[in-house]
């Protein structure tokens, strides 16, 4: 299928769009990384992105152990490897998910570089052109580019303070099957998800996992966040309840540095065979360096009190946005408490959008999301999704002041002369807050 004439005339400049294949037309600008080069100037305060703050980390003390790594294991370190991952790796992410009560065997384990690898080789193996993928609403915006990368088709389920609405779910598959489409997965996000930061309920849990087995379907749990509880004990992950029908999806960018880029798949062993085909056409291997430096750290350093300075440091993070938010945002604003991970979603009063609204807020220093970024459908104009994971918490609770202000202006602009009205379609997508979840 060809681009529609208008927009293939939009488009000539480039001499080669007759060459490119047809699943390129589905590639779009990712709507966090377009803001990372005003969001990082320093006078701006970033509420936008899900950047880890790693200033904690003992580095002086990684330095050391990776020079030994050097000295000691270089010409291993430094040469090509396994196409799964290398064998000790992979014990080590065993050990890592077993503090979510999964119980692994290493050989199910691939390991990609980072986990966002990890979901387009799960895509890649299970979709085909115009197979349905089932996400949450709102859903990861890396996952939506991955599955409009591959022409899928992305059908949103509603979710509410629990997680996903296990009858949204059911409604869905009913429907799709009567349509006839092919529904290849659920994609989920089920601790502190991203965007809104909201966490299934263990009730929920087993829900999901009962309403897939009725009809088949393949659940991807994709698990950043899992680990960076800030309240309670981690969750067990669906992976732990149901080892037949859950791919796993794990990630050291948030528990460890992102920049050396590993994460992992855990997958029934059947599915494990085609990942490693997958990637060994993809990459060849993962970067064995880093795995070998990942692995030394697991090795050497207490990476679970490591796990803890985290937790206290985006704890007081966490709590200075929604003291900000609190103090500065309008009546009839509302937003999720997040008991983890990275992120909090605010829902806007009637007559604002937060699209339109972006300009101004970089222009009074102060940058977020919009939540249109994690909907395949157009929607979340009434919506945007706030990080806290990186700016020290004087500069978050200024950032909320600084939006707060923005807010005001924008609603007394719609007062006034009517703009940046939102549709009421979109008014049934909002998550209200969040209740106590242990």
């Amino acid at each position: 299928m060809s681009l529609p004439e208008p927009a293939r005339r939009d488009t000539r400049l480039d001499p080669y769009i007759d060459a490119y294949a047809e699943r390129t037309h589905g590639l779009t600008v990712s709507a966090v990384r377009a803001l990372f080069a005003v969001a990082n100037r320093p006078e701006v305060v970033s509420l936008a992105g899900g950047m880890p703050n790693i200033a904690d980390l003992p580095r002086e003390a990684l330095a050391a152990a990776f020079d030994r790594l050097i000295t000691e294991r270089g010409t291993q370190a430094m040469q090509y490897g396994s196409g799964q991952g290398e064998p000790f790796m992979r014990d080590k992410i065993v050990e890592v998910m077993a503090e979510e009560q999964i119980q692994a065997h290493a050989d199910d384990i691939v390991v990609t570089c980072g986990s966002q690898q990890a979901l387009d080789l799960v895509t890649r193996v299970f979709c085909d052109p115009g197979d349905v993928v089932l996400a949450e609403a709102p859903s990861y915006v890396g996952a939506l580019g991955t599955f409009r990368a591959y022409q899928c088709e992305i059908v949103h389920v509603a979710m509410d303070e629990h997680g996903i609405e296990p009858e949204a779910l059911r409604n869905a598959l009913v429907t799709l099957k009567a349509a006839g489409k092919r529904v290849k997965f659920l994609y989920t996000i089920p601790n502190f998800q991203n965007p809104t930061g909201v966490t299934q309920t263990l009730e929920r849990r087993h829900a999901i996992i009962a309403i897939a087995k009725e009809h088949g379907l393949l659940i991807v749990e994709d698990n950043p966040y899992g680990l960076l509880t800030l309240e309670a004990e981690p969750m067990p992950a669906l992976r732990s309840m149901d080892a037949d029908n859950v791919v796993y999806l794990g990630s050291f960018s948030k528990i460890f540095a992102p920049g050396f880029r590993v994460g992992w798949v855990l997958a029934p062993h059947a599915v494990r065979e085609k990942l490693v085909l997958t990637q060994e056409a993809a990459t060849l291997c993962p970067p064995v360096f880093s795995q070998y430096a990942i692995a030394t750290y697991l090795d050497q350093f207490d990476w679970r009190a490591q796990i803890d300075v985290f937790r206290d440091m985006y704890r007081e993070r966490r709590d200075a946005m929604l003291a900000g938010l609190s103090d500065h945002m309008l009546e009839g604003t509302t937003w999720t408490r997040p008991k983890g991970g990275f992120f909090v979603w605010v829902n806007l009063p009637e007559g604002l959008d937060s699209q339109a609204m972006l300009p101004r807020a970089v222009t009074a220093r102060v940058a977020f999301t919009p939540g249109t970024a994690f909907y395949a459908d157009g929607l979340g104009s009434r919506n945007m999704r706030l990080s806290f994971c990186f700016p020290p918490p004087d500069r978050i609770y200024e950032g909320t002041r600084r939006l707060g202000e923005v807010l005001k202006q924008e609603l007394e602009m719609y007062r006034t002369f009517g703009l940046g009205a939102a549709s009421p379609r979109h008014l049934d997508q909002s998550i209200g807050p969040a209740p106590d979840i242990s």
